[in-house]
């Protein structure tokens, strides 16, 4: 157990001020460095196959470069980014709403087991077995945003709890990263609305590493092909290319991600991105799976 009265408790979480937990209770081995670059990631239990794609992609490249996934644990955006850094070789910090010896979602034993076989933490400020309750997950989430310098939301419904995390980080003056989506989607509603308040919308991993880096933190990751070049002329062109390719083959019929994917030879994660800035910006709409051109 740590207390803000020891020198290991995180800085960042004392700083949100008389709301810092009074006890943090961890299983794991308890690291000082795994807190000096942290990213909390949240969003929808209700997560789509869209969301799914985005996740592994940038959470991947994230945990690879250095940084720590910060979040809650639960079924969904969360624990897709918790085992996508595990997996990808990163650590990663679950925030639990229950008690520290209880693994919830109960059916999570082995993800709550590989975070710890690769030197992330488990952390809650409840102890033994407490069982988690309606008012227990909000107050994670300000552990969740009060250890990171920075969230990204992927996919969240309006009024959700990743809203609710979105809001404390906020309050915490804590950057906020928004990966867009259909504007079909309810799960893209909340996204949307934090880009249009203001938030940084994420289109690559090196979107976010690029802050982390303008905080002095230093990264020697290969980025993939998705994440490199994107201000250069090349990339331009290539992305008008591939826009005009997309317009061209849904003015045929409409089409899903992947029977694109197939006709571009893309990989469905980079299309799919493509995709949703296109929609963005009106060149295309989607009806349920397929995309299609408004007449």
């Amino acid at each position: 157990m740590i207390t803000p009265r020891d020198k290991e408790y995180p800085e960042l979480l004392k700083g949100i001020g008389k709301t810092a937990p009074k006890k943090i209770y961890y299983n794991g081995e308890w690291d000082s460095t795994i807190f000096k670059n942290c990213l909390a990631v949240v969003g929808s239990r209700r997560m789509t196959s869209y969301g799914k794609r985005v996740t592994e992609k940038i959470i991947t490249e994230v945990a690879a470069a250095g940084i720590t996934i910060v979040s809650g644990f639960m079924y969904g955006v969360d624990a897709t980014a918790h085992r996508v850094a595990v997996d990808s070789g990163g650590r990663t910090i679950a925030v639990m709403p229950c008690g520290i010896d209880l693994v919830h979602p109960s059916y999570q034993h082995k993800l709550y087991n590989d975070i710890l076989d690769n030197r992330g933490l488990i952390i809650s400020e409840y102890e033994g077995e407490t069982a988690p309750a309606n008012w227990t997950y909000p107050k994670r989430n300000r552990i969740v945003a009060g250890l990171s310098q920075a969230l990204l939301v992927i996919e969240a419904e309006e009024k959700s709890g990743s809203l609710i995390t979105a809001d404390l980080a906020k309050k915490y003056k804590r950057k906020i990263f928004a990966i867009p989506g259909p504007i079909t989607n309810t799960t893209s509603r909340g996204t949307l609305g934090l880009i249009k308040e203001g938030a940084e919308l994420v289109i690559t991993a090196r979107d976010i590493l690029d802050y982390f880096k303008s905080l002095g933190f230093s990264y020697q990751a290969k980025l993939s092909e998705f994440s490199n070049e994107d201000n250069s002329q090349n990339a331009d062109n290539s992305k008008k290319s591939t826009e005009k390719k997309i317009v061209t083959y849904l003015e045929g019929e409409p089409l899903g991600v992947d029977e694109l994917s197939r006709l571009l030879n893309i990989p469905v994660s980079k299309l799919g991105v493509t995709l949703s800035i296109m929609q963005l910006r009106g060149l295309i709409s989607q009806s349920g799976t397929k995309y299609y051109i408004d007449n």
